[in-house]
């Protein structure tokens, strides 16, 4: 049985009408009727539909006004045209406009309903297959969320949570700290996880082409725009969209995002009405976007529409414990990838180097780094030498404890060493080296300042 594909049934006759409604609402479809061609082309605009079955010859606007208002609105929209058998030219030239097929009163309801389940399974099959392209794609480059570390557990609990909340949620992160992994285990772990979830960067799009990409365009809207598109909100639609640096979005398309947001409508470029749509917000940002509100370069309004619930992804800097997990991972994924390589690990002073070093780039630059080393690697094991050649200079070497144990040293030099050592396996983080070593990191301050000589202000 279809599940909640939604029918739009049109014929100036509502006898006709509530004579097809009962047998679709049976067969599992949800079916609204339009007694009219221009009562049609305003429920296409308010409303997504799965299939429209449409009299082809009705007063002021007829069947092929109705294909031409929905080609407009979704190009992929199948119409299904009913005429009396002395119409059928008329009909065929329908269907080299784009109608889906025609069916001649008087007809059997078994074939309406034959031709209206193909017209649904159809469109389907091509939002799945277009859903899986873009899932492959949006999922390449980025591994995936691994990690043990205390703050990935809590970013975990977190994500548990908030899923099956409808609300707006803020990923905030770093550059390669995997954002966007976050936001697609929201969507899978919630309530819409049956529905799509469609990507876009607001920086990777020309201001000008990402007002149609987000909310579409109908055909001659402007030069260029030779077919109408639907826009990724009507893709969206039932799921969840993903808006990746919203904060780099310009100041007029905030203002229209907002008013998505607070009315659940989108209006399409050229269009003179809008649409409903059911969509999901989850934005992410590495900016500062409080400070941006302050500088007026971000709406303040929008800010707190799109904060409802702010989820943190924590750096790879901060937590060092996760990289031997992160790295056999990616070691692994890289192998597919280049299957003719030699390299099947890591050796272990190479995963302790790995520890050290800084991550500007977080998990996508040790997961480049660790596919280069597999795909040069001449050995088995990747040793350190390989790993000094092809490191984008952050290696740190461990501060070395200088003194000998078994002499009799003050203990407080002792513990300043050790500090320093501590501090220098965490790649120079402090907070994560004070976690470790049980202490507040106001006193490894202290401690550098008073073995410099610097005294405190």
């Amino acid at each position: 049985m279809p599940s909640n594909a939604r029918i739009l049934v049109v014929d100036d006759h509502e006898e006709m009408g509530q004579m097809l409604r009962q047998p679709l609402e049976d067969a599992g479809y949800q079916v609204d009727l339009s007694t009219g061609g221009a009562d049609a082309i305003a429920q296409l605009r308010a409303r997504l539909y799965d299939v429209v079955l449409c009299d082809l010859r009705m007063e002021d606007v007829d069947g092929l006004d109705v294909l031409t208002a929905a080609r407009k609105l979704d190009p992929e929209l199948p119409v299904l045209l009913m005429t009396a058998f002395g119409a059928v030219e008329t009909a065929v030239e329908a269907m080299k406009r784009g109608a889906y097929h025609y069916v001649t009163k008087p007809f059997r309801l078994d074939e309406v309903l034959l031709y209206v389940g193909r017209a649904v399974d159809e469109r389907r099959l091509r939002a799945e297959h277009r859903d899986l392209k873009r899932l492959v794609a949006d999922r390449s480059g980025l591994g995936s969320l691994i990690g043990r570390s205390k703050a990935m557990q809590a970013l975990y609990e977190l994500v548990e949570r908030v899923a099956h909340s409808a609300a707006p949620v803020l990923v905030r992160g770093e550059s390669g700290s995997g954002k966007e992994l976050v936001a697609r285990a929201l969507h899978s772990e919630g309530s819409r996880r049956g529905g799509p979830f469609v990507a876009v960067n607001c920086t990777a799009l020309p201001h000008a082409l990402l007002e149609s990409e987000l909310f579409g365009h109908l055909k001659g809207a402007f030069t260029g725009a030779t077919t109408a598109r639907r826009g990724l909100f009507v893709e969206a639609d039932g799921g969840t969209l993903f808006l990746d640096e919203i904060g780099d979005m310009p100041p007029e398309l905030q203002a229209k995002l907002l008013r998505v947001l607070e009315d659940g409508e989108v209006r399409a470029v050229g269009a003179d009405g809008a649409r409903t749509v059911d969509v999901r917000i989850i934005a992410a940002t590495h900016q500062d976007l409080e400070a941006r509100v302050k500088e007026g370069r971000f709406r303040a309004d929008l800010f707190y529409r799109l904060n409802v619930v702010s989820l943190r992804i924590p750096p790879l800097r901060e937590r060092p414990e996760d990289i031997p997990l992160l790295a056999e991972h990616f070691v692994e994924k890289a192998r597919v990838r280049n299957p003719r390589s030699p390299v099947t690990a890591l050796g272990r002073d190479v995963v302790a180097a790995l520890a050290r070093m800084p991550w500007p780039g977080n998990v996508r630059e040790l997961e480049n780094l660790i596919e280069r080393l597999v795909v040069l690697g001449g050995q088995t094991t990747v040793d350190v030498p390989l790993l000094k050649l092809h490191a984008s200079g952050g290696m740190t070497e461990p501060h070395p404890l200088t003194m000998a144990f078994e002499q009799v040293v003050p203990l407080r030099q002792l513990e300043s060493e050790y500090i320093a050592w501590v501090v220098a396996r965490c790649g120079g983080n402090k907070t994560r080296a004070a976690e470790l070593l049980g202490i507040d990191v106001s006193t490894i301050h202290r401690r550098e300042r008073a073995d410099t000589g610097i005294s405190p202000r």
